[in-house]
């Protein structure tokens, strides 16, 4: 399993663009293939987003489709940071274990 994570700056209220992209963005990660979870964590003066998807490339396509989403909505308010797409050695909600061929 695989994740995308970014640190994005941002201008306003971190509620109200994470419900813009929960009502927007969010459908769009759910429908595509290799979608597990989604998260959006607010932290200090920073927003970050984790999501978590069943391949490395899945996890590619899903980052093109989110920088295009934020570019297209979210432009005035938020600047990416930094990205990173990198594989998920241990998850509990996810299910991934680092014990031999544990997936759940």
């Amino acid at each position: 399993m695989h994740a995308r994570i970014a640190r994005y700056s941002f201008t306003g209220s971190a509620l109200e663009l994470s419900r813009t992209v929960e009502e927007g963005m969010l459908p769009i990660l759910q429908a595509a293939p290799g979608f597990k979870a989604y998260t959006v964590i607010e932290a200090g003066d920073e927003i970050i987003s984790l999501s978590g998807w069943e391949t490395a490339e899945a996890a590619e396509t899903a980052d093109a489709t989110i920088a295009s989403w934020v570019a297209d909505n979210l432009s005035d308010d938020v600047t990416l940071k930094e990205k990173q797409i990198g594989e998920i050695l241990i998850s509990t909600a996810l299910g991934v274990s680092t014990k031999a061929g544990i997936t759940t």
